[in-house]
């Protein structure tokens, strides 16, 4: 007979390791499933700097010492695991993966996380990390007296563009239309911003340089002329996709298609619990991510016990 897990786990980026951290802590048999590698969007970040109590320290170091202390709770992780379907009514919750292995626990924790959506050209896989950012509250501070691009024309390229002028001595902003999406006190901040200029009707066309990020190629739409512009680094802000595709038709989601949870991380779903990206929130940083993945253990340990 299969085991029951107390609780599974499903993403290991930061919301998922923490609560698989508290969760084996309080004794619950826990198991973590991960469809990628361990640490989710921590990986791919280069330097954490804003980590409460935690010197500078590299992203895959931080997920590599949350992992090993949710082992060291007793924490199982199960990864690169692909998820073929889910059961989550009921009292048992039923996961099977597509190499035919089934799972089930008590409660579960959705984790999967999200991703930045790219603009997917030349380049830009190369130098994530290395000058390409998606997140201007993580980096910033990395490009101090640097020149930088911010891609887009909603709130949250311009709100970011005009926080990077506290580090960047010059931003320029490259947006594909002649006006943006942004509210209107978004735009005049940013247009009376003396360190802020616009480079509008254009894309980005390709990122270059010598190991790190040196120079970005853009088009001007109505002419189709190509320039070059230099650049310490580039932020994109033109989106933001959570990991929800296989859950659209299993749990309460919003027009973003994040999973609506209340104040103790629970979903539409008795049992069910979410944290981190994939929830509906408005900042996305890991010790938004932690908090959120302690808050849902707590709650599974609360649940169980009722």
């Amino acid at each position: 007979m299969n085991e029951i897990f107390d609780t599974i786990i499903v993403g290991a980026g930061a919301a998922g390791l923490t609560a698989g951290i508290y969760a084996s802590r309080a004794k619950l048999l826990t198991l973590i499933l991960n469809e990628g590698a361990v640490g989710g969007q921590m990986v791919l970040t280069e330097e954490i700097a804003n980590y409460p109590g935690v010197p500078t320290t590299k992203g895959y170091m931080l997920a590599n010492n949350m992992k090993m202390q949710a082992k060291s709770f007793g924490c199982k992780i199960k990864s690169n695991v692909k998820i073929k379907s889910y059961n989550l009514e009921g009292d048992v919750k039923t996961i099977e993966l597509e190499d035919g292995r089934v799972f089930q626990g008590k409660s579960v924790i959705l984790t999967p996380g999200g991703r930045p959506r790219s603009l997917n050209i030349e380049g830009e896989d190369q130098f994530k990390g290395k000058g390409i950012s998606y997140c201007a509250t993580c980096d910033g501070d990395f490009f101090t007296d640097k020149e930088v691009v911010v891609v887009g024309g909603g709130n949250s390229a311009l709100e970011e563009a005009v926080a990077l002028t506290t580090f960047a001595t010059k931003v320029t902003i490259v947006h594909q239309f002649d006006h943006f999406q942004a509210f209107e006190h978004a735009i005049q901040e940013a247009k009376n911003n003396p360190k802020i200029e616009f480079v509008m009707e254009s894309e980005l066309r390709g990122f270059y340089g010598n190991g790190q990020l040196q120079k970005v190629k853009i088009e001007h739409l109505p002419t189709g002329k190509m320039s070059e512009l230099s650049t310490d680094g580039t932020f994109i802000f033109i989106g933001y996709q959570p990991n929800t595709e296989d859950l659209a038709d299993l749990i309460e989601l919003n027009m973003r298609n994040e999973i609506v949870v209340d104040s103790d991380m629970k979903t539409s779903v008795k049992g069910v619990f979410a944290a981190g990206d994939c929830i509906n929130k408005k900042y996305r940083q890991v010790t938004t991510a932690v908090a959120e993945g302690t808050i849902a253990a707590l709650s599974v340990s609360e649940y169980l016990r009722s």
